[in-house]
C-alpha cells in the first residue's frame, strides 16, 4: 500500500492513471461517493502489488450489540477478537446486560475465526457509567464474587471466549481494591479456560495525579492480566479545545512510561476510529464538538472545498471551513497517515497489537493498511 496526497487539479482518473491501477480500485478502497470529489490534502490509499507484512500482531475492535451488520460483516477478517461493548453491573455485583441482544456479534466473530469478548463497564440500569459501582463492587467481596461468577456463567452460556474489564474513573481510594478485583477476576476466568485483557487511561508515570490515572497501578494490573489496552486517544475530546485526538508525540510517551510496567508482548495501542468537529470559537464549559467518522471529515472538506493540512508534530490532519451562515469550524480526525505513524509505533516498540474504539463506522483503507503492514492473528 501506497499513500497518495490528494494536489490541486487532482482527479480520481488522473490519479489512477499516473499509479497505474484502475480508477475502482481507488474508489473502493477509499470509500468515494459519486461523482468523487477530492479534496487538496487529501490521504489516498493506493494498492500497489503484495502486502509486505512485517510479523504477526493481535488487532481488537468494539462494537455495540447494534453495529450495521455489513459494517461488522466487512471487519471481522481484520480483527482477532471482537469485544461487545458493554455488560454493567449492580452496587450489588448483579451482572447487567446490553439493552441489545449480544448473541448475533458472537455467532458472528466465531464464523469470521475471531474471538468474542465480553465487555465488563461499571454502567447501571439506566445505561450511564457511575463510578459509586466500582467502588461497592471492589470492596465488598461479596458483590465482588457475585459479579465474577454471573460473568463466567455468561461467558460459557452465550460462548464468549473472554472478559475485558473497562473501568474508568477509579477513585484512588480504590486502587488497590481494585487491582485486586482484577486479580482475583483473572483466576477466576482463567480456571474456566477463559481469557482476560483490561483498558488502562494513558498514563506517562506512576504517580501520574487525575482521577483518570489515580486508580490504576499499571504494573499490579499488568501482572494480572493476559494483555491491556492503552487507551491512547481522546487528547482532542467532545468537551475539550480543538486539537489531534491521538497525537502520536504524546501516545508515544504513554507506550514508553507503560513498558516500564509491563511487558511489549502484552500491550496493545489504542487506536481512535473517528473524528470531531469543533464550532470557534471554543468557549470552555460551553462548546461540545460533534463526533463524526473519518469519511464524513473528508467529505466535509471536499464538500466546503477547503485543503486538509496535516500536523508533522501530532501526526494528524486537520481542516477549518466555513459555513453559509458564517460559523466557523475546525476539524481533526483520522486518516492513512495517521494511521500509518501508529502501525509504526507498534512496529517500532514491539507492541503485541491494536485496539479500535470503536469499529460501528467503517473506515476500509485503515483495515487494508493493517492487513498490508502484518499477519493478523485469527482462533
Amino acid at each position: 500500500m501506497e499513500i497518495y496526497i490528494v494536489k490541486q487539479g487532482d482527479t480520481v482518473d488522473n490519479i489512477a492513471s499516473e499509479v497505474g491501477i484502475d480508477s475502482s480500485v481507488i474508489i473502493y478502497d477509499n470509500q468515494l461517493s459519486y461523482p468523487y470529489p477530492l479534496a487538496v490534502g487529501q490521504a489516498l490509499l493506493i494498492s500497489e502489488g503484495e502486502a509486505s507484512r512485517s510479523r504477526m500482531v493481535h488487532s481488537n475492535g468494539y462494537a455495540y450489540p447494534f453495529i450495521n451488520e455489513d459494517t461488522l460483516k466487512e471487519t471481522l477478517p481484520f480483527l482477532s477478537e471482537l469485544s461487545v461493548f458493554s455488560y454493567g453491573f449492580t452496587m450489588q455485583g448483579e451482572l447487567l446486560p446490553p439493552q441489545t441482544e449480544d448473541r448475533w456479534l458472537i455467532e458472528a466473530a466465531w464464523a469470521n475465526d475471531t474471538l468474542p469478548v465480553l465487555t465488563l463497564t461499571p454502567l447501571g440500569r439506566d445505561g450511564n457509567f457511575n463510578n459509586n459501582l466500582i467502588t461497592s463492587v471492589v470492596q465488598n467481596i461479596s458483590y465482588r464474587t457475585r459479579l465474577i461468577d454471573e460473568v463466567i456463567q455468561v461467558l460459557k452460556e452465550k460462548g464468549y471466549r473472554g472478559l475485558d474489564i473497562d473501568f474508568e474513573y477509579i477513585r484512588a481510594a480504590d486502587r488497590d481494591a481494585f487491582s485486586e478485583f482484577v486479580r482475583v477476576c483473572a483466576e477466576a476466568v482463567r480456571a474456566e479456560g477463559f481469557q482476560i485483557s483490561i483498558a488502562l487511561a494513558p498514563k506517562v508515570s506512576a504517580d501520574q495525579k487525575g482521577i483518570l490515572y489515580e486508580g490504576k497501578d499499571y504494573r499490579a494490573l499488568g501482572k494480572a492480566v493476559d494483555h491491556a489496552l492503552l487507551m491512547t486517544y481522546e487528547w482532542g475530546y467532545m468537551y475539550g479545545p480543538p486539537m489531534a485526538i491521538a497525537p502520536i508525540n504524546e501516545v508515544r510517551r504513554v507506550v514508553e512510561y507503560a513498558l516500564t510496567e509491563i511487558p511489549a508482548e502484552k500491550l496493545d495501542l489504542g487506536i481512535p476510529n473517528y473524528g470531531y468537529d469543533w464550532i470557534l470559537p471554543f468557549e470552555q464549559g460551553m462548546s461540545k464538538a460533534k463526533n463524526i467518522s473519518n469519511l464524513q471529515a473528508v467529505q466535509t472538506a471536499a464538500a466546503y472545498d477547503v485543503p486538509i493540512r496535516f500536523d508533522e508534530t501530532t501526526q494528524s490532519p486537520y481542516f477549518t471551513y466555513i459555513t453559509k451562515e458564517g460559523v466557523q469550524h475546525e476539524v481533526w480526525f483520522e486518516d492513512a497517515r495517521s494511521y500509518q505513524a501508529k502501525f509504526n509505533l507498534i512496529e517500532e516498540f514491539g507492541l503485541r497489537g491494536a485496539g479500535f474504539w470503536q469499529i460501528m463506522r467503517l473506515f476500509r483503507a485503515n483495515w487494508l493498511l493493517l492487513d498490508d503492514r502484518f499477519y493478523i492473528a485469527k482462533a
